[in-house]
């Protein structure tokens, strides 16, 4: 049994069972038939905001690719934390279409701050020389971080009142989006994002789906020509019928929410023992992953069992590890490994 991510496993059941279903049925291609339709009209009811856009891709990083894409002329930047998708996981495929990752460090949590944003944007455009420097037009954050943490509601106001009030536009990037959403430390809903965010994605591939994340556009500045976009990066699929029937099954009877959290109770139930076994957290958990404090030799022990991600070096002898829950995660794992990492503190 492995913990590395939360994408190791196939597909939920319920959408095994509905791609059978309709496995044998025609359909026109490229996400225009009756199945995309309909979970279209179901993610629209969700947030609450009829007019707007909503596309789907085969991955993260084609999503990334395409939304920013969208979204900027080519003397355009990104701001993002040093720890942002974009930035360290995507093998340069932003700057490939000819726009600068603009990396701002942050603190544990990998959270950017509507403060730290202002400050960046303002050294820019008080630099005499800017307009011999890549202008920032974008925020990119993600929810959950890459360290397991969410945004509050009142981060992501501050955050949209600075855009505004500099010309940005802000996209958040869901690939972990239903994980961070009934997070115990999150107040936000879907509807919140398309108020606040001009872009997010609904991630599916990291959520139980085979693969897939949902696009929603807010901002018209953004929607126009997106399809053209979506084909040129990569993004769209010829038989888009299956990314439909998976988010329409995901958001039927709430299941996309009801596997979340189960995701993230039996993340929280593993911090909870260990730490109650003496072990350090990196970071206070929130969501599907946890970073527990590992020595070396703890760490050579418990990896080939379970997978176990090297996340960062705290000092010559200890290292934050990953584990990472999913949809598909059961109790008798969770029990397993919380059993094996207690064991070596009780030697």
């Amino acid at each position: 049994m492995l913990f590395t991510c939360d994408y190791l496993e196939g597909a939920h059941p319920k959408i095994m069972e509905r791609l059978m279903e309709t496995n044998i049925r025609q359909t026109i291609g490229y996400s225009e038939d009756v199945y995309c339709q309909r979970a279209r009209t179901v993610i629209k009811e969700v947030i609450d905001r009829e007019g707007a856009d909503v596309h789907f891709l085969v991955g993260g990083t084609q999503t990334n690719m395409s939304v920013i894409a969208a979204s900027l002329r080519p003397h355009h930047g990104v701001f993002s934390a040093a720890s942002g998708h974009i930035n360290v996981h995507e093998t340069g495929a932003i700057e490939a279409t000819g726009h600068k990752v603009l990396a701002l460090e942050t603190g544990s949590e990998g959270k950017l701050t509507a403060a730290q944003v202002e400050r960046a944007y303002l050294a820019h455009i008080t630099d005499e020389t800017h307009e011999h420097m890549v202008k920032p037009h974008m925020v990119y954050i993600s929810n959950p971080t890459e360290n397991g943490c969410v945004y509050t509601k009142a981060e992501l106001v501050a955050m949209r009142e600075v855009c505004d009030r500099y010309g940005l536009l802000l996209y958040l990037d869901g690939a972990r989006l239903g994980y961070g959403l009934v997070s115990p430390c999150c107040d936000l809903q879907l509807r919140d994002l398309a108020r606040l965010c001009d872009a997010f994605y609904i991630g599916g591939t990291k959520q139980g789906a085979l693969f897939g994340e949902a696009v929603v556009l807010i901002n018209p500045e953004i929607k126009s020509d997106f399809r053209y976009l979506i084909k040129q990066r990569g993004g769209m699929l010829a038989k888009g019928r299956l990314l439909g029937i998976q988010f329409e099954t995901l958001f039927t009877d709430n299941l996309y929410f009801e596997i979340s959290k189960g995701a993230v109770d039996r993340a929280l139930h593993i911090a909870r023992t260990l730490e109650n076994c003496g072990f350090e957290l990196l970071t206070t958990p929130q969501t599907n992953q946890i970073f527990p404090i590992l020595t070396r030799s703890e760490y050579e022990l418990l990896a080939p069992r379970y997978g176990l991600e090297w996340w960062k070096d705290v000092d010559a002898e200890s290292k934050a590890f990953r584990i990472c829950t999913s949809w598909a995660t059961t109790d008798e794992m969770v029990s397993a490994i919380e059993s094996d990492i207690c064991s070596l503190r009780r030697k």
